[in-house]
């Protein structure tokens, strides 16, 4: 039946974007996507390369930390101080070993992933009530809904 369906695909919709909510998703995801390029840069064809040389291994090798740095900060967030500081020194120290960090596009990108994986913090637990049940979240337009206790108008 349809509807069953629908509703599985809702489920598993909301269970993403729970996931997806706890952790520094896009910091993450761009430390991958730098990491990836700079890894592909010195795997690439000759007539692409600026210059090989010794140049091949570093670059790898930094690629595959920034890779690691953006799956840990996806898979431990309690880590993601260490996974923004690291990937931030290793796309810089790319820019130099490794030809421009990927053309610029793997330091720049690799940057911008750990500033946003350092900066990521996890929103508090509502706190409980009286009678035990969780608390509604506080309005996120800067406390401007007019509590129970004022009048409206």
């Amino acid at each position: 039946m349809l509807l069953t369906g629908q509703g599985t695909w809702r489920r598993g919709w909301a269970a993403w974007r729970r996931w997806r909510k706890g952790r520094p998703f896009w910091g993450g995801l761009a430390a991958v996507v730098a990491g990836a390029e700079i890894c592909a840069i010195p795997l690439a064809p000759l007539k692409v390369m600026l210059q090989q040389g010794i140049a091949g291994i570093p670059s790898v090798l930094m690629g595959l930390v920034m890779i690691l740095m953006g799956l840990s900060a996806w898979f431990a967030p309690h880590y993601r101080g260490l996974a923004g500081v690291l990937t931030v020194l290793v796309s810089a120290a790319a820019l130099v070993m490794s030809n421009l960090g990927g053309f610029l596009f793997g330091t720049i990108v690799g940057i911008l992933g750990g500033g946003l994986i350092f900066a990521w913090q996890p929103r508090p637990l509502p706190e409980p009530d009286a009678d035990g049940a969780l608390a509604e979240a506080e309005p996120s337009d800067g406390g401007a809904a007019p509590s129970p206790t004022q009048p409206r108008g």
